[in-house]
């Protein structure tokens, strides 16, 4: 449904320049595409192919999981010491204006007086340039606070370096600064959010696999709202208005308003990260996460979401393809793989390291666009890092993930007092899974502070063939003492549209993984 020259003018290519342009029109149309495209096809599409490439074995598994140590790779460890393969980030920069574009094609659809009227068929067209509009701001946000300035569109400014998706402007589109991509998708969720007709029952008139209700629509657009201002709030003018007024629209209440993408429980559509196990295992529970959930580090004490988290070390590959797989009920069974050591050293170490539970590496898994336990972690914060919200925010993400009712009071009445580092910390567990939201957390925060950062030394779990029982973690990218903080534009960018690159670099302060984006002020 997508036209290659759409997915050209995004990401910068020009092909139109070359000897074949006088042929242009002939490979333009992709032909398994239509011309006739229904919104809510192209609304799951869009929300569907996000999940697959953000949440799979190489935007998340080799890149996102490991720089929070979510996760640490059994084999090939490089892209856990900071040398992701370049093509992961022109993946998650390629793909997203992929998506973005079927979001425009929805607005397009329903502001197209050729058009519009049909569309009311499947739903009100107030509610379907809404959605658009908010998930447009989501995945642009999601690209903006991975690489810094990045080509951008928006329904309602027509500034003039907004120049992404405009199929009649240049090859070559010229990228937006950050403090301007970060103002307009918050003025575009609460225009959107006001747009929101409440009166229907339905987004999409049928086949919504993701909001069903308009209701949980504008939820969800004001806690993204609340996200995106905290984040930015000191650094982009009117942020804090933005968290204010996101508060009084309304937010999630309940697990119930969190959003996610259930995949179905079968090897034909099975879930993103699940389906990286049907061939290969290369993925388990970081020991310096697993450390933190079982007391060894931080001030929480055991941790009872572990159970949900990490399978216990006797579940193997066959178990997990077969979902045969167990979940342990005593953490010394338990056990995360040494994070970034040296590959020599995987083979001594992998054997002794846990997978991912069986609540995630399941076929039918949910991926969380946004969740519920996190506005509850930033009303604490707005609130002068409140007590009650902390808890709130705990004890929902213990419902989430299925914890006996006791269990999660003993926790939460055992937490220790909110404040920064506390619900911070607290923060990074419920958003496991959800690394690219954790990533920036702790770019923004600077917590959780249990993560093993270059330079330092740390335990294996068993002393490897050579006797040896500690390493050192060593970051394979020149500069870098901690987690990177950006990653590099993609190649392609760089070659085909090389003006607005350079233009782009200079704005940021060097196309660099340690270059801070704006509101990286820890």
């Amino acid at each position: 449904m997508k036209k290659i020259f759409s997915i050209i003018a995004v990401v910068g290519l020009s092909l139109a320049i070359n000897s074949c342009a006088d042929k242009f029109d002939e490979i333009d149309v992709n032909p398994n595409s239509t011309e006739n495209p229904l919104p809510t096809g192209l609304f799951n599409n869009g929300n569907k192919e996000y999940m697959d490439f953000t949440r799979d074995g190489w935007v998340s598994g080799r890149m996102m999981l490991p720089f929070v140590q979510y996760s640490a790779q059994r084999i090939y460890t490089e892209e856990d010491r900071y040398q992701y393969r370049l093509t992961t980030g022109t993946q998650l920069w390629t793909r997203t204006y992929y998506v973005a574009q079927d979001y425009k094609k929805i607005i397009d659809l329903n502001t197209d007086p050729a058009s519009k009227g049909k569309m009311l068929a499947y739903g009100s067209n107030e509610n379907q340039i809404a959605a658009s509009r908010i998930m447009l701001s989501y995945v642009f946000a999601n690209l903006a606070d991975a690489f810094g300035d990045i080509p951008y569109w928006s329904y309602g400014n027509k500034d003039a370096d907004f120049q992404a998706l405009n199929i009649d402007a240049t090859l070559q589109p010229k990228f937006a600064t950050q403090q301007k991509v970060y103002a307009d998708v918050l003025k575009e969720l609460k225009e959107a959010s006001e747009m929101i007709d409440l009166s229907t029952s339905t987004v999409f008139s049928e086949g919504d696999q993701l909001f069903k209700s308009p209701a949980k629509l504008k939820k969800f657009a004001n806690s993204l709202r609340l996200r995106i201002a905290t984040r930015v709030k000191g650094v982009v003018p009117g942020a804090e208005a933005h968290i204010a007024d996101a508060i009084a629209s309304g937010v999630m209440t309940s697990n119930d308003d969190t959003v996610g993408l259930t995949y179905e429980s079968n090897l034909v559509n099975p879930s993103p990260f699940f389906s990286t196990y049907i061939d290969r295992s290369d993925f388990a529970v970081s020991k310096t996460f697993v450390q933190l959930l079982k007391g060894e580090s931080g001030v929480f004490g055991v941790d009872p979401r572990i159970f949900k988290y990490a399978a216990p070390t006797t579940v193997t590959a066959t178990d997990i393809r077969q979902q045969t797989m167990a979940e342990a009920s005593d953490i010394s069974k338990i056990q995360g793989m040494p994070y970034g050591v040296p590959s020599t050293l995987t083979s001594s170490q992998a054997g002794t390291s846990s997978f991912f539970g069986k609540n995630i590496l399941k076929p039918g898994a949910t991926e969380i666009f946004m969740e519920y336990a996190e506005v509850e972690f930033l009303l604490s914060e707005a609130n002068g890092w409140s007590q009650d919200h902390y808890e709130k925010g705990v004890k929902a993400s213990m419902e989430r993930w299925g914890i006996d009712a006791a269990k999660a009071n003993t926790f939460v009445g055992a937490l220790p007092a909110a404040s920064k580092a506390n619900v911070m910390t607290q923060k990074y567990i419920a958003l496991f899974m959800q690394s690219n939201e954790a990533w920036s957390e702790y770019r923004r925060t600077g917590y959780p502070n249990t993560l093993l950062l270059p330079g330092q030394t740390a335990n294996l779990n068993k002393p490897s063939a050579t006797g040896v029982t500690t390493y050192t973690f060593t970051s394979l990218i020149a500069g870098l003492t901690d987690v990177p903080t950006r990653i590099f534009y993609p190649t392609n960018v760089q070659t085909l549209n090389t003006a607005n690159y350079q233009a782009a670099s200079a704005s940021i302060g060097g196309d660099k993984m340690n270059t801070k984006l704006i509101w990286d002020v820890n």
